[in-house]
Order: C-alpha cells, then sequence, then structure tokens
C-alpha cells in the first residue's frame, strides 16, 4: 500500500538550500511542508515498512555511483487555466532518471510520477503561478540573477510527515549511493 504521507527524494545539502528558499519564500504555498527536493517516488510506502526496504533499497544504491547534480536552468510545468509549477531542472536528467528506475523495480506500484504524458520528469519545484505573461516574466527574472548550485548526490531519504494538513515531511531514513 501506498500513501501520500511518504515519499523517496533527493534533498540538496542545507548548505545549498538558502537561495532556493529565497524564492520559495515567494512563490511556492507548500515551503511548510516539504523541504527543497527531487521526487523519486511519491507516494511511498507507509513509515512502518521503512525498515524492511532499507536493506532492499541500501543494496540497489550500492550498485549506483555517486554524481553531481547542478541546479542552473528554470522550467515549467503548465497545469491548464493559466496555473503553472515553476521548478529548477536538475543536470544530468538521465542519472536521476535511471536511478529512480533501479528504485522502481523495488516497489513498482510507487509509479505515480511515471504517470504523467511526457514521463517522469525530474524537478525541483519552487513555486506556483497563473499566467502565462507572469510566468514568463518571473522566470527570465530568476534566471537572470540565478547562480549555479552545485551538489553530489550521495544519498536519498525516505520522508514522511502525520496525517494533518499541516504536518511536515521530516527525513527518516538516509540511504548512502555508491562511493
Amino acid at each position: 500500500m501506498k500513501v501520500y504521507t511518504s515519499a523517496v527524494v533527493i534533498i540538496p545539502p542545507e548548505g545549498k538550500w538558502a537561495p532556493i528558499q529565497e524564492i520559495r519564500k515567494i512563490y511556492d504555498r507548500q515551503i511548510n511542508r516539504w523541504m527543497p527536493h527531487i521526487t523519486l517516488l511519491y507516494p511511498f510506502r507507509p513509515e512502518n515498512e521503512y525498515n524492511r526496504l532499507e536493506k532492499e533499497f541500501s543494496e540497489n544504491c550500492k550498485q549506483i555511483s555517486q554524481f553531481e547534480i547542478s541546479l542552473n536552468k528554470f522550467n515549467y510545468f503548465p497545469h491548464g487555466k493559466g496555473r503553472y509549477t515553476i521548478w529548477l531542472d536538475p543536470e544530468p536528467n538521465t542519472l536521476i532518471i535511471n536511478l529512480q528506475a533501479e528504485l522502481l523495480k523495488i516497489v513498482p506500484d510507487c509509479n505515480d510520477v511515471n504517470k504523467f504524458k511526457k514521463g517522469f520528469k525530474p524537478h525541483l519545484s519552487i513555486g506556483q503561478l497563473m499566467g502565462k505573461n507572469k510566468l514568463y516574466e518571473v522566470i527570465n527574472d530568476l534566471q537572470k540573477n540565478w547562480n549555479n548550485i552545485e551538489f553530489l548526490l550521495n544519498h536519498i531519504y525516505f520522508i514522511s510527515r502525520g496525517d494533518n494538513k499541516t504536518s511536515k515531511f521530516e527525513i527518516i531514513k538516509q540511504i548512502s549511493l555508491q562511493e
């Protein structure tokens, strides 16, 4: 069984959060629920299954080499009716997609993020906007003032939150990739 109070994610090191959080304070209504992250699996298994899953995930991740991620470019998803999500595009996309595919082999039903028209698209959400003109203006402004963020992807995380509407996601398990 999968639940919406649980996910597997990539989280940039906290020392890299400041510029991301400055943008999210302005645009992201979910800033108090989610830390900056790139979703790999969501919804995921309930927290009471984490100990059982940790071994399999650890074995798989030990076969996947660590790699550098760069957050340099802004993009967006259209949701219809003039609604958009703006996000940072993590590179290299292919390595993140391959990592997610390996994890999906363990829990194949946790594939909700793969069901979009264009499949799984790694992204770090930074906010929501209304209106195409506003969207282009904001993205151009953000891009012009952005300094690339790079970090080593050496862990993935199992995160979980309580059931109530205001509960925040917290890191429960950290799984290491191959050094």
